[in-house]
């Protein structure tokens, strides 16, 4: 029992800490590349999902708190067709281990495409490549027993905490000149109530270091993030739903776009009552509060069909080209289930230009040599 609150006060410490980290936003960090998803099931729901507790080893790169025992000896690997020539792969492995807990290991590579490098007059004499890779080493476990809250059988919670933590090693070289090594670590805590099918998550993402910066006396901060999210399996519907929200360390994420942004030497019409005040600071709370958000839902057509959806809607804002509605900021997903395999795809819309095809393929490695498979159904918790 003492090892159980020294954890869980180590573990509150070490968040509280992180309080005081500097909130990073767009283009003022490094390693954006540690923020990619991995997941062809994570980016169908918009790109960020950290409470959906099943058997998916995948959704433990965003969230180490969902490593578990039903993930053993679990292995998963992705593909990225991203914007333009830039595509990236990864795998993760997970392994449980009674004592100690479950532990994943993971590799994503991320190839920028080829440049062509030319001097001052415009003659080109050589090609280069750019690339990042990340090293994810993760680990999760049980910290408090499933308990109950009251005698009534209706009352019952039956609830159950985890934590777990991702530790990152990047590596990443942009031209034969310039090259740069960090460490991040992702801290996470999530609640789970199996009865009402509903689980709620914490994250603190890529607390860490640049080790080695891409120029000297140039070291840049890592992308630091708070995260929240809520996920409900509905217990007579088909229906899983979820909603994320992101970058928690800072409130206004608006991003003003000189070509929309008036100037201070444009005349404006000034609010001209307390009405129209309110309703104008109304909306501009409700943008920066959807800024935060992103939401998902699940549709299950059978054990082993789903079809996803997901909207992003600080993408879609960031994104879109005014007089053009597209496809910013949505995405949707199939996900089958063939023999031993989980089989899934996300197709993600960024911009009018193009979007990102997802693909992940995933099976459980111990169902290759024992008779009877302990696989669970991601789609339902029951």
């Amino acid at each position: 029992m003492n090892s159980i609150v020294s954890g869980i006060l180590l573990y509150a410490f070490l968040f509280l800490t992180c309080l005081t980290s500097t909130a990073q936003i767009g283009g003022n960090s490094t390693f954006k590349s540690l923020n990619l998803v991995t997941s062809a099931r994570v980016a169908s729901l918009g790109g960020s999902a950290i409470s959906i507790r099943d058997d998916d080893v995948d959704l433990a790169w965003q969230n180490p708190s969902l490593l578990n025992p039903s993930m053993d000896n679990h292995f998963v690997l992705s593909f990225v067709d991203y914007i333009s020539d830039i595509k990236y792969t990864s795998f993760v492995y997970s392994k449980t281990y009674k004592k100690l807990g479950s532990f994943s290991a993971g590799f994503n590579y991320l190839h920028y495409g080829t440049f062509l490098e030319a001097d001052a007059t415009g003659e080109i004499f050589r090609e280069f490549t750019a690339q990042d890779f990340i090293i994810n080493i993760g680990w999760g476990r049980e910290v408090v027993p499933s308990f109950k809250f009251a005698t009534d059988k209706d009352l019952d919670l039956d609830s159950t905490f985890f934590i777990g933590a991702n530790l990152k090693f990047i590596n990443s070289t942009f031209h034969f000149d310039y090259h740069s090594m960090g460490i991040a670590l992702d801290l996470a805590g999530t609640y789970y109530n199996e009865q009402r099918n509903l689980a709620i998550a914490v994250l603190v993402k890529n607390i860490g270091y640049q080790l080695k910066p891409y120029t000297k006396k140039n070291r840049e901060p890592l992308p630091f993030e708070w995260q929240l999210g809520i996920s409900h399996k509905l217990k007579h519907a088909p229906f899983r739903l979820m909603a994320n929200f992101t970058d928690l360390q800072k409130w206004d994420l608006t991003y003003d776009d000189p070509a929309t942004t008036s100037s201070f030497l444009e005349s404006e019409e000034a609010d001209t009552t307390a009405w129209e005040k309110f309703g104008s600071a109304l909306k501009s709370g409700s943008d920066k509060f959807m800024r935060h958000t992103v939401i998902g839902v699940e549709l299950i057509i059978t054990r082993a069909i789903i079809i996803r959806f997901g909207y992003n809607y600080r993408r879609r804002k960031e994104m879109l080209i005014v007089g053009k509605k597209g496809f910013s900021g949505f995405s949707f997903g199939l996900g089958i289930k063939i023999k031993k395999f989980h089989i899934s795809y996300a197709r993600a819309g960024y911009h009018i230009a193009g979007g990102s095809n997802h693909f992940t393929i995933r099976t459980d490695l111990s169902a290759f040599y024992t008779k009877k498979s302990k696989e669970i159904y991601p789609f339902i918790m029951e």
